[in-house]
């Protein structure tokens, strides 16, 4: 496991500002308890409206994909449901728990071998993101390691020694080539790692939650190195389609949401000749940690 994250230090000093600022706004106006209130409630829930505005986005500019458009109470659902999950992502598990379930590769050694899992999470997030997938599977006995992607806001093909480095430990550890689980981003970083390296006979399968595929809308507004090449139609997406055709797709495992709020159209997280799996209503973060998402996937590990 890695030992340090510069996202989790971001972060934590992102979550004890907002709070201090929001206790300090309720303080200094303790003697009107309404406005006391309402802006620590502003404060504190400003990113739920950020979150609303990127709803909209998606309900004007994700029109005319094959993926069924959402209705405007999956919207709802969606947006109350990705307002509870990601406080509990951005400001506790990733800055603050991200070490709390290290990388286990030590398959027992009385029951039969089982298919290890590289985990690789997504734009702004550390491996404290898949804190629950990765208890699941403890408790399951497969060996298991976590990345953190950096830098931060890097080329997406420097994280490709990141993920070699991966599955090189779990292929070790099992003797059998891992599936790879991998959220937003986190499929793209596969799929470099898979063309940087010629790499498809080192894994089993792919897992993508999520994953902008062939981009996404929101990405024409970041001057990122990796948020540049999210961008729809752009470079270094064709460079990778290209590199990697349908063929190649056959290992992937592809959820998306019709109500993904960070990648829409839905179908750009889709890949031809892949197993796409479409769940309706779930927003980005949420679908993380879907039930369906993870029943299913962890059936697909546990069957290979």
């Amino acid at each position: 496991m890695q030992s340090r994250s510069a996202l989790a230090r971001l972060q934590q000093a992102t979550t004890l500002s907002l709070l201090a600022v929001a206790l300090a706004w309720a303080w200094y106006w303790r003697g009107t308890p309404w406005l006391a209130l309402a802006g620590f409630a502003l404060i504190a829930f400003f990113y739920s409206l950020v979150l609303a505005a990127e709803f909209i986005a998606l309900r004007f500019f994700g029109g005319g994909d094959p993926a069924p458009r959402p209705t405007i109470g999956e919207l709802l659902r969606a947006w109350v449901s990705e307002t509870l999950a990601a406080p509990r992502v951005f400001c506790w598990r990733q800055p603050f728990r991200w070490r709390e379930i290290p990388d286990h590769l030590e398959p027992s050694a009385s029951a039969p071998a089982k298919r290890g899992v590289v985990f690789i999470h997504g734009f702004v997030c550390n491996r404290g993101f898949w804190n629950p997938w990765m208890n699941e599977l403890r408790v399951r006995g497969h060996c298991f390691a976590a990345v953190n992607l950096e830098p931060i806001f890097g080329s997406i093909d420097a994280y490709v020694p990141i993920v070699e480095a991966a599955v090189d430990r779990v292929t070790r550890a099992t003797g059998m080539p891992p599936v790879l689980v991998c959220h937003s981003m986190g499929g793209l970083a596969a799929r470099a790692w898979l063309c940087a390296m010629k790499a498809d006979q080192g894994v089993h399968r792919v897992i993508t939650i999520g994953s902008p595929h062939h981009g996404t809308w929101l990405a024409r507004f970041s001057h990122l190195a990796n948020g540049r090449q999210m961008q729809r139609q752009g470079e270094w997406l064709r460079s990778l389609h290209e590199q990697g055709g349908a063929e190649s797709h056959a290992r992937f495992t592809c959820w998306y949401s019709n109500c993904d709020n960070i990648v829409f159209p839905a179908s750009t997280a889709t890949l031809d000749g892949a197993d796409n799996r479409l769940v309706r209503g779930v927003a980005h973060v949420a679908l993380g940690f879907h039930p369906q998402v993870m029943r299913e996937s962890l059936a697909l590990i546990a069957a290979m």
